[in-house]
């Protein structure tokens, strides 16, 4: 069997320690951000992509492994297995390799072929087989079927004889895994996708339009168009299908299969593999390219949405500062909410600035005497209906007071999804859904990974396709996702809630519940140590979490670091050295730059860790996200129909894919600029030009009133 390791090394070009110890350190438990920050030295420095790789790459192998032993077992059990096919079967690195070799001795439902046999046709087919590799032996094909002719049977004539005789070969033939390889190889590189609009949908009257008459060479479609195709077709919109020279494939099949020069032989064998192509290969050999590329887009598709996920969650925060906010709406009203500097719901107001004057007048007044009595310094509006209309009735309230607050347009996408869940009603049971989602708005603004969290990620609006790719690789990459930007920031452990704490690394949903309860009971956490007073937090969680958790305030000014409790004495060891108290230890700056890290070297703690010490401690507790910027929008530009071609306006990037960026420009329908549009040169990743979360300016290209559609440009457009 495979060195799994060794290979893994190999593949990803690492040294064989390095690997061996990752996944020593994860069989023990250990998170992967836990392991790519504290356990350097194990590693060789390895990141959080490479580790991801190891761990993903090995459970691959791994269920690799354990599907060979099943398969060597059970052709065993049949007596047919030959050294030769253990040994093939041992050095796979592919399932669809192993399947492919194991699919002759799998078991069957009946085909024509179990029939052929059970008539006694079995002998026949060997004969056959033996005529043509004796090349130039000749033979009465019709005189030796005519031998297997029984009514008992019900192989009533030789011609009935010599069809069984074939169904059996063309079975042999279909299941050959080096002809099935040259298929699938074949397909991927010279078929073509072809797709049709069904007859039942006129010109103009579907999304998919595109895709009318569309042909792409399967190995050059990109993924974000074959998951529309997957979409059109299972949404009945569009059928599809990949479209090859299949006289080529019958020319192959024939070249590898017929070895005689005899005539009738080589006559009976070219219409066998025909048979076999169209009844048993062409099919099934499509739909596992099909399967592979469609395997591909997910992945490519995934990580788009894994990219996009974390610039959102690592959106700059506005801070936690006293915050106003409202949830727009025209007829329902406004749903104001105040919160405070740590994010707690203190007020709820509903206001009618759209309605009559007077109501107008009387919202003016709530919205300002709020600002006053809570000094309000942020202002976070949805941009959802009615979003530009209360942004001017806000901005018209902002000219009567003298000290403003900073008023931002938030996307609210996923709100309504959080105001509605189970986490939404356990913190908020007594308020309305429409309040809830007002407080999550406001939230969203002060810090957009603490507030984010709480949502399914899908749900946030920056995926492509996010409900045609696999579902359980989607989970798992976004939960990776997650995990990995809350352990980057590191997480306040006396406000965070549960569900942030959830994804710190080592805590698991009940211990999350537990450190929740432990401080709602004795009120806040006053060191790291004392986290081990909490309810099944043993101690390896500890170990796992505590470098990621930060406690402001502490007796122990590390405690506000991402120095980890076991490097303390280090810490404590180099302040010594340096004469001063430990409390002061974050104030010398310029005096740790001249540490010589060598004199700290131990077993365990190893130059890289105290390269990561001392570079936390020039700047402790400090927040690695950018700096806070938001868009603003043009003023009375607050519908489609306000555009005009050639307008320049301030955007913010909601979402990107493989093909371009979405942007909001502030008319509740976000414009796309394709990523031929999205700078002065050619691009061949949006990702690399635009980030969720960006703030850029556009040029208008088009606009569709009809379907929605509004084409931006950056080009020539200075940013």
């Amino acid at each position: 069997m495979l060195n799994i390791p060794q290979l893994l090394a190999t593949e990803l070009n690492l040294k064989p320690y390095q690997v061996q110890n990752a996944l020593e350190l994860l069989a023990e438990g250990a998170t992967i951000p836990f392991i790519a920050r504290y356990r350097k030295e194990r590693t060789g420095e390895m990141n959080e992509v490479q580790l991801r790789e190891i761990e993903d790459r090995y459970n691959y192998l791994k269920e690799l492994e354990e599907r060979k032993s099943v398969i060597l077992n059970g052709i065993a059990e049949q007596g047919k297995l030959t050294d030769e096919l253990k040994q093939k079967i041992e050095s796979c690195l592919l399932k669809t390799e192993l399947e492919d070799l194991y699919l002759p001795y799998r078991p069957k439902r009946r085909t024509r072929a179990t029939t052929a046999r059970e008539k006694g046709l079995e002998p026949l087919a060997e004969f056959i087989k033996s005529l043509n590799v004796k090349n130039g032996a000749s033979a009465s094909l019709d005189a030796e079927a005519a031998k297997y002719i029984s009514q008992e049977k019900g192989v009533k004539t030789a011609e009935e004889a010599l069809k069984g005789a074939s169904d059996i070969l063309a079975e042999e033939v279909a299941e050959k895994a080096e002809l099935r390889a040259y298929l699938r190889d074949y397909l991927l590189e010279e078929g073509v996708f072809v797709s049709r609009i069904k007859n039942d949908h006129p010109e103009g009257t579907t999304k998919f339009e595109m895709y009318r008459n569309y042909q792409m060479r399967v190995r050059n479609i990109a993924p974000h168009n074959l998951l529309a195709l997957c979409r059109g077709e299972a949404e009945e919109v569009l059928s599809f299908e990949i479209s090859f020279d299949e006289d080529v494939v019958l020319s192959y099949l024939e070249s590898n299969e017929i070895k005689t020069k005899v005539r009738a032989i080589r006559d009976f064998y070219q219409a066998m593999l025909k048979d076999a192509f169209n009844r048993l290969m062409k099919v099934s050999i499509m739909t596992e390219v099909i399967s592979q590329k469609k395997t591909q887009a997910d992945i490519e598709s995934i990580k788009t949405f894994e990219a996009n996920l974390r610039e959102l969650l690592l959106s700059a925060p506005a801070g936690m500062k006293p915050t106003l906010a409202i949830d727009p709406g025209f007829r329902t009203g406004c749903k104001v909410a105040v919160l405070d500097q740590t994010g707690k719901f203190l007020e709820y107001q509903a206001v009618f600035p759209h309605q009559a004057a007077e109501q107008r007048q009387k919202a003016a007044q709530t919205v300002k005497n709020l600002i006053e009595k809570y000094k309000i310094e942020l202002i976070a509006i949805g941009n959802g209906t009615a979003s530009r209309e209360t942004d001017e009735f806000v901005l018209q309230v902002l000219q009567t007071i003298e000290r403003k607050p900073t008023k931002v347009m938030v996307n609210e996408s996923g709100a309504s999804i959080y105001s509605a869940s189970k986490v939404a009603l356990e913190e908020f049971p007594d308020l309305d859904v429409t309040v809830r989602g007002a407080i999550s708005i406001g939230r969203r603004l002060q810090d957009p990974l603490a507030e984010l969290v709480k949502i399914d990620p899908k749900s946030i609006g920056v995926g492509q396709y996010q409900h045609d790719v696999d579902q359980k690789l989607l989970k798992k990459k976004l939960d990776e996702t997650v995990e990995s930007c809350v352990n980057y920031v590191g997480v306040d452990l006396n406000t965070a809630s549960k569900e942030l704490l959830t994804f710190v690394s080592g805590i698991t949903s009940s211990v999350a519940n537990n450190i929740v309860a432990y401080r709602n009971q004795h009120g806040a956490f006053k060191n790291r140590r004392e986290l081990k007073k909490v309810a099944k937090l043993g101690p390896k969680a500890f170990e796992q979490a505590a470098g990621f958790l930060r406690i402001r305030g502490s007796d122990n000014p590390l405690d506000n670091t991402a120095v980890h409790p076991e490097s303390y004495q280090v810490v404590e060891a180099i302040a010594s050295d340096l004469g001063v108290p430990l409390t002061q230890i974050t104030q010398i700056g310029e005096k740790l730059k001249k540490t010589n890290l060598n004199k700290y070297v131990t077993d365990t703690v190893g130059e890289p860790t105290l390269r990561d010490i001392l570079s936390e401690l020039e700047k402790p507790g400090r927040d690695p996200r950018a700096e806070f910027k938001y868009a603003t929008f043009k003023e009375g530009i607050k519908e489609i129909s306000d555009l005009k071609e050639g307008m320049e306006l301030e955007g913010i990037v909601t979402n990107v894919a493989n093909f371009g960026a979405f942007v909001d420009i502030g008319v509740h329908q976000d414009g796309l600029v394709h990523i031929s549009q999205l700078a002065d040169r050619f691009v061949d990743d949006p990702k690399k030009i635009v980030k969720v979360g960006q703030v850029v300016k556009v040029r208008v290209l088009e606009v569709n009133e009809k379907l929605k559609r509004i084409s931006l440009s950056m080009k020539s457009v200075k940013q």
